[in-house]
C-alpha cells in the first residue's frame, strides 16, 4: 500500500495488552482497546492464563472440570475480544499462581517483536489481593526490555521502547494506583459494555465496572476544562505511566 506520492503507507499503530487472566483486558482496558480498533489500529491481547483456577468460581460450582473451565473462559474472552475489535493470544501458563518460565518469556518476547507495539497496556506493580497481576506486570516489562536487545535470541526485528500504561486494578486504593491519565471512552462505552457482558463467569463485575467508568468520567470532566464539548455522561478509564512521557510541547 502506498500514498499518492508513491511513498509506502505507514503501518497502522499497534497496541499490545498483556494481562494475567482471560477477563482482565475487558474490565480494565476495554475502552482503550475499542477506541484503538475504531481508528483502524491493530490491537493484540496476550492472555497469560485463562483465570481458570482463581477467577471462575461460578463454573467450578457448576461442577465443570479444569479443561471445561478453560474452554468456557477461552470462549468468553474470544467473544469479548471480537466485540472490541482485537485479536487475543492465549499462553495457558496456569494461574493461582502465575509463574515466570523461560518458555513464557520467550513467547512474550516473540509477540513483542511480531507486533512491534506503539504502546503497551498491562497491570500495575501492586495488587495485594491477586499475585498473578503483579507477576504479569513483571513479565510484560521484562519481555519489553528483552525484545529491545539485539543479542536476545529469537525471530523478528528488535523493538524500540514503547510507552507503557498501567490500567486500573480492582482495588485501586490498596494497590498504590493513582489516576495519571484519564481516557475518554464515551464513544465506545456501549461496545465495552457489550464485551463485558460476554464474561458470564464474572457477571458480578458488570455493574461495578460500569459505575467505575462513570466515576472516572466525572473526574475527567473536572480536569478537562470547560469548553471541550464533553458528553453529559462521560465515561472514562484511568491509567498510570511508569516511564516519562516524551513530548515536544506540554499538553
Amino acid at each position: 500500500m502506498t500514498h499518492g506520492n508513491g511513498a509506502p503507507a505507514a503501518p497502522p499503530r499497534s497496541t499490545l495488552v498483556v494481562t494475567a487472566h482471560a477477563g482482565d483486558f475487558v474490565w480494565r482496558a476495554g475502552g482503550a482497546i475499542a477506541l484503538a480498533a475504531s481508528r483502524g489500529e491493530k490491537v493484540t491481547i496476550a492472555c497469560l492464563t485463562f483465570g481458570e483456577r482463581g477467577e471462575s468460581a461460578r463454573a467450578w460450582r457448576e461442577g465443570k472440570s479444569l479443561e471445561e473451565v478453560k474452554a468456557v473462559r477461552r470462549e468468553e474472552a474470544e467473544k469479548a475480544a471480537a466485540v472490541l475489535g482485537a485479536e487475543v493470544r492465549f499462553f495457558d501458563a496456569g494461574d493461582y499462581p502465575l509463574l515466570a518460565t523461560a518458555e513464557l518469556t520467550d513467547g512474550l518476547v516473540a509477540l513483542y517483536r511480531e507486533t512491534q507495539p506503539d504502546i503497551v497496556l498491562t497491570h500495575p506493580t501492586e495488587d495485594p489481593y491477586n499475585g498473578d497481576h503483579p507477576a504479569a506486570n513483571r513479565m510484560a516489562l521484562q519481555a519489553r526490555i528483552l525484545a529491545q536487545a539485539i543479542g536476545y535470541p529469537g525471530e523478528g526485528d528488535i523493538i524500540g521502547a514503547p510507552p507503557v500504561f498501567y490500567f486500573e486494578p480492582h482495588q485501586p486504593e490498596m494497590s498504590g494506583f493513582k489516576p495519571e491519565v484519564l481516557l475518554d471512552i464515551t464513544e465506545v462505552w456501549e461496545t465495552k459494555r457489550k464485551a463485558m457482558e460476554c464474561l458470564g463467569a464474572q457477571q458480578h463485575l458488570w455493574d461495578y465496572y460500569t459505575d467505575l467508568a462513570a466515576r472516572r468520567g466525572a473526574q475527567l470532566k473536572r480536569n478537562a476544562g470547560p469548553n471541550l464539548g464533553l458528553a453529559h455522561r462521560t465515561m472514562a478509564e484511568a491509567y498510570m505511566r511508569p516511564y516519562p512521557q516524551i513530548a515536544k510541547e506540554l499538553a
